[in-house]
Order: C-alpha cells, then structure tokens, then sequence
C-alpha cells in the first residue's frame, strides 16, 4: 500500500511540473493567419509582423498597428491610424504556449480582465 501512494506522489509530482513548450521568438516575424467565430460565422485574419509593425488584413480591409514586445512573449499591439474611441485602444498579448507552426495566445484590452484565447498559424 505504501509503494502505491509513493508511486502515486511520484506521478503528481511530476505531471505538476510539466511546462508547455514556448519558443516565442520563433513568432515575432512572419505571415500568419487566425480563425474565429464572429456573429456565428468562421471568418479568417491573415497578419504580417515583422518585430515592431503588424499588418492586419480582415474582410478586404486593412490595418497597421504598432507591436512592442515587454519580453520574448508578451506584446502590446496598437493601431497606428484608429477609426474610432474604441480602435484607440492597446491589446496585451501574450504567446501561453508554441507548437511547430502554431502558438496559443491570450488577449485582452490593456487594463482589462476580460481575456480571450486563440491560435495562430505562421504561414510563412
């Protein structure tokens, strides 16, 4: 009985410890695309970041924001050009984990606690 809860520690000890792969400098440039539901509908943004600008294409328009990076996987993205009180606003970005051609990230108005989840696919 005793080996059965030592071996059982073991395993929550270590399954504990797991840190998911992020190697967000892999993702400061390139081409990427994301998906979300918008008004029950799947619709795609395909952005280009090089380290400092974002270029944001979504339903034939498009956007240039600033990108400052706090460390290797956190960023704050603002629109250079704002059509509205609301488009003034920053968004704080933060890369939660990396895969191959993918990261997870979390976001967020600056200052707000209300965060959202999405997954971005470098394309090139």
């Amino acid at each position: 009985m005793k080996r059965i809860a030592f071996i059982l520690l073991c395993i929550l000890l270590l399954s504990g410890c797991y840190q998911p792969e992020r190697n967000c400098t892999d993702f400061h440039m390139g081409t990427f695309e994301f998906e979300t539901l918008l008004n029950g509908e799947l619709v795609k943004t395909t952005f280009i970041r090089n380290d400092s600008i974002e270029v944001d294409y979504f339903q034939g328009k498009t956007d240039t924001s600033s990108v400052r990076w706090i460390n290797d996987c956190e960023y704050i993205v603002q629109k250079l050009h704002p059509n509205s009180m609301a488009e003034e606003k920053a968004i704080h970005m933060k890369i939660l984990s990396t895969n191959n051609d993918t990261y997870t990230f979390e976001y967020a108005l600056v200052g707000s606690s209300n965060k959202q989840r999405g997954t971005a696919k470098k394309i090139k």
